[in-house]
């Protein structure tokens, strides 16, 4: 069953396209959110220093209809998220305990959001695509980079021909050799890097099925490929403007990874012999 996005999570995914005004009730919202749900619009206008006028442009910018419907919907998933063992957003090296459960408990809330929201008919077509492609490149720049290496290893190691590498230009020269039938995997957080949406674009030309994992589907990524599988993350909740977490898109290669893994013919036989052969450099 897929979920709708929660209202926390478009705040997340958004919060770069917000205004400056925006952005502080945004924050206000992800710091307090359960105390929004008993304010009015002009108490939330007042203790985020914006007005009431922004708070309703905000609430759109949120697809909900108005403040009045953005308090339901943040009482639902308070309600719903409710654990046995208190959390908040802080972290503290002055009670590292409550700190870890609080990081726990958002990591969860980002593996959570992130599965519920993956469209399992897509998924499929995309598993299929990816099963019977001649290569399969991943493409990612900056922090990413490492979610795409793990992916190609992954990939190469069940008998999916599968490429990724550090250098953007190799990648966009390596991204121009491929043919219809094959898949290009682009990896992005912001689904905006410009590098990333320059490869899928030359793909696309190419007659290449395109995948994208990122945070937003409407991002240039998003709305560019053929395929999106939307990730969550909660990392502004620690970290204000700083947003960058790559757990999410790590668990769904993870996904991909083990769907094709039982796919795909004679998968452990390569698996074990790939790890045979990686054990002798081991001590």
């Amino acid at each position: 069953m897929e979920k709708q996005q929660s209202v926390m999570d478009t705040i997340n995914i958004r919060y770069d396209s917000f205004f400056e005004q925006e952005k502080k009730i945004a924050n206000y919202i992800m710091q307090h959110h359960k105390d929004v749900v008993n304010m009015t619009i002009g108490e939330l206008a007042e203790a985020s220093g914006a007005s009431v006028a922004t708070v309703s442009r905000f609430c759109r910018k949120c697809d909900v209809d108005g403040f009045h419907h953005l308090k339901i919907s943040l009482a639902k998933e308070i309600v719903e998220g409710d654990q046995e063992v208190a959390v908040s957003n802080d972290i503290s090296r002055k009670d590292i305990g409550q700190s870890l459960q609080n990081i726990l408990a958002n990591k969860v809330e980002e593996l959570k959001q992130t599965v519920s929201l993956i469209n399992e008919k897509e998924l499929n077509e995309v598993l299929d695509h990816i099963q019977n492609a001649g290569t399969v490149q991943l493409v990612a720049v900056g922090n990413t980079i490492p979610v795409a290496l793990d992916g190609a290893f992954k990939l190469n190691e069940i008998g999916i021909r599968a490429a990724a590498g550090t250098i953007w230009e190799t990648q966009l020269a390596f991204s121009l050799t491929l043919k219809p039938g094959d898949v290009m995997i682009a990896i992005s957080n912001s689904g905006e890097s410009r590098q990333v949406v320059k490869m899928v674009r030359e793909a696309k030309k190419s007659g290449v099925t395109t995948v994208g994992i990122t945070n937003n589907p409407r991002s240039a990524i998003g709305s560019s490929v053929d395929y999106h599988i939307q990730t969550a993350t909660r990392e502004k909740l620690f970290l204000n403007e700083f947003c960058f977490s790559r757990v999410s898109a790590m668990t769904v290669m993870e996904i991909l990874y083990l769907f094709l893994t039982v796919g795909q013919e004679k998968s452990y036989d390569r698996m074990s012999r790939c790890e045979g052969l990686i054990a002798d450099e081991k001590v």
